[in-house]
């Protein structure tokens, strides 16, 4: 499968996760804020930030963690239905909005926390956020946006650990434990 095919995907997958609620309740900031952090990690690398992969690597990596997360969510609300606290759909389980604001968060943190700490905590306080908001606006229970949480996360390192099978590439950082203490490697 080609690079670009991957990305189509990918990101095909987050969008049908986007929609699979069906009516459609938009009414919230988190219908936007939840695409934030992966627009960040691509923002910043059009920039020229240094990041921790090529752009080839950080194509399909996020690709393929979009594609991981957004599956694995769209499959659990069309066989666990549970039904949301305002009663619209038996589509609660889990938390797609956070699911997907928490691997982009987890994306911008694998790409630029060797660039500042602080870009990794906005990432996910901004994912945070959503799933507080969905969970005030009586869209989620608890259970739900804690599971998305874990499959954005989890889908995100699977997906990167599948790209780089795919890519045959790596982080352009390694950090290690020894004797001397931590120390970082910067491969260039």
């Amino acid at each position: 499968m080609s690079i670009k095919s991957l990305l189509v995907v990918g990101f095909c997958a987050a969008a049908i996760s986007a929609h699979a609620q069906k009516p459609y309740h938009g009414d919230g900031v988190d219908d936007w804020l939840r695409f934030v952090p992966i627009a960040s990690a691509f923002t910043l690398k059009a920039c020229g930030v240094q990041s921790a992969s090529s752009w080839k690597r950080f194509a399909v990596n996020s690709g393929a963690s979009l594609a991981l997360t957004a599956t694995a969510t769209w499959s659990m609300k069309h066989t666990v239905h549970e039904r949301r606290p305002d009663h619209t759909d038996r589509r609660s389980f889990p938390s797609g909005h956070t699911s997907i604001a928490f691997a982009g968060a987890t994306i911008l943190d694998k790409e630029f926390r060797q660039v500042s700490p602080w870009i990794s905590v906005a990432g996910y306080a901004v994912a945070t956020g959503v799933a507080i908001d969905r969970v005030a606006r009586n869209r989620h229970h608890w259970q739900d946006v804690v599971a998305g949480a874990a499959i954005g996360v989890g889908g995100t390192i699977l997906g990167y650990w599948l790209g780089d099978k795919i890519t045959g590439e790596h982080s352009r950082y390694s950090v290690g434990v020894g004797a001397q203490g931590v120390t970082a490697i910067v491969y260039l």
